[in-house]
């Protein structure tokens, strides 16, 4: 008798869900002339307000590390990250150069973390 080979044959599949829960917190500030010293605008994070017009009491939301990012709009206009600092605390904002920056400038501050999710799940088949 021949010797014959049995293969198993089996099929899986695989579904994946990731959901990116981005999580934005923005703050508002309208320049002051005090906050500007030698061109260089310092902005304590208890001058900023937050969505709901309250003003901010303590430390401005950071961003999570490899996670998050930064966006400061000056008069409306988004400025490159080069340009601008948050502390690492959250208890300033620094705008160094800023010499032309009119006094009542809208600065605002956009804070974006993400919390994301995955689920799997695998279906095989024999």
């Amino acid at each position: 008798m021949a010797t014959e080979l049995f293969k198993l044959v089996m099929s899986a599949v695989t579904t994946t869900t990731t959901d990116t829960n981005p999580e934005v917190e923005k703050y508002f500030y309208k320049l002051r002339e005090d906050e500007r010293s030698g061109g260089t605008i310092t902005i304590p994070s208890t001058q900023f307000m937050d969505d709901s017009g309250n003003a901010v009491t303590g430390n401005l939301t950071t961003v999570a590390t490899d996670n998050g990012y930064y966006l400061l709009f000056v008069n409306g206009v988004l400025q490159q990250s080069g340009l601008y600092t948050v502390s690492t605390d959250g208890s300033q904002v620094v705008i160094p150069q800023a010499s032309t920056v009119p006094v009542d400038a809208p600065i605002i501050l956009v804070v974006n973390n993400f919390a994301p999710t995955s689920t799997s799940t695998t279906t095989v088949t024999t």
